[in-house]
């Protein structure tokens, strides 16, 4: 496992060696980028319907929605001026790891699904402050930025999972699926994504795989 992170709800730091990937593999970081803020809007979306009757939870969920999309628009507009073409990727094996740790009965799934919408969050505010240094300007400065509205979002997040737990215990639900994030995003990875693990080999190539 990897060595202790800065961000308090992560169980380890990203590798190293995925920090050396994203930055020759940064056209492609940008590409799949575009592709983890669409999800998180659809996410937040998601939720919204399967939550409707909870009016403070679309609310708060609506206007993160909006905002994940505008961060895609900003993506999708350094990827015009850096002339970053765009390629299919497959999807990373992270989002399909925390969805198999969510429980399917109510409301725990409700509670689950918060709390890994707060690690996601977490985990793309950490990789946003480690690129700074790594991305040529501009993205340095955008990424910059962008570390700023995740932190805001995965406590948004943890706000909501700790006002919807009820009789649970959701710090002690919280570290059972950061257990399972951090191996996720640590792990051994033959995929090189935004939430991929630490990279198999030395040679970065450029090529959707």
């Amino acid at each position: 496992m990897s060595q202790q992170p800065e961000f308090p709800l992560l169980r380890a730091a990203t590798p190293e060696r995925w920090f050396e990937a994203a930055g020759e593999r940064w056209r492609e970081l940008l590409v799949d980028h575009a592709n983890c803020e669409k999800k998180a809007a659809s996410t937040a979306l998601s939720m919204m319907f399967a939550y409707a009757e909870d009016t403070a939870l679309a609310e708060r969920l609506s206007r993160l929605a909006r905002e994940e999309l505008r961060h895609f628009e900003q993506v999708q507009k350094y990827m015009r001026e850096l002339e970053v073409p765009f390629m299919r990727l497959a999807p990373a094996r992270y989002a399909e790891g925390l969805r198999r740790a969510v429980r399917t009965r109510e409301p725990r799934r409700r509670l689950d699904l918060l709390l890994c919408g707060a690690l996601i969050e977490a985990r793309s505010c950490e990789r946003f402050v480690g690129l700074v240094p790594r991305l040529p300007s501009p993205l340095a400065q955008f990424y910059a930025g962008l570390a700023r509205s995740e932190a805001r979002h995965y406590a948004l997040y943890l706000r909501l999972a700790a006002e919807r737990a009820g009789d649970e215990d959701w710090q002690r639900r919280l570290a059972a699926l950061a257990e399972v994030e951090a191996e996720l995003a640590t792990a051994p990875d033959p995929q090189f994504r935004f939430h991929s693990g630490e990279p198999t080999t030395r040679t970065f190539r450029t090529a959707a795989t």
